[in-house]
């Protein structure tokens, strides 16, 4: 994370934290990414907890995939959060605010100059 976002990493590592592995597919796989950048991510990474696929989420994320249309990446995430229960920490709260009992959080919603 760049030094402008210290703050966001300060914010999600103040807990225990989480992520599901096709959030790291999304992070580490961005083509633009440069090599420190990737240290850097990977780094970070490791203070959480990964979160593996299995079929429960991908149940969930076919029903999620069949009520409206969405990518399969934000599907799995979804899913992932919903079947463990746990808040899912995003900035594009409008990919996933039609589903109905994920618990959303843009930690960039309340700060000066968010979104």
């Amino acid at each position: 994370m760049q030094p402008a976002n210290d703050w966001l990493r300060d914010e999600i590592t103040a807990e225990a934290f989480a992520f599901s592995q096709v959030t790291r597919v999304e992070v580490l796989g961005w083509h633009q990414l440069t090599d420190e950048d990737k240290r850097d991510l990977e780094e970070f990474l490791q203070t959480g907890t990964r979160l593996s696929l299995t079929d429960a989420v991908v149940d969930k994320a076919v029903e999620l995939r069949q009520q409206k249309k969405m990518s399969l990446g934000d599907s799995l995430i979804a899913a992932t959060a919903l079947c463990l229960n746990l808040e899912l920490v995003t900035r594009n709260t409008d990919d996933f605010d039609h589903i109905t009992g994920l618990k959303l959080y843009n930690p960039f919603q309340n700060r000066e100059g968010g979104c």
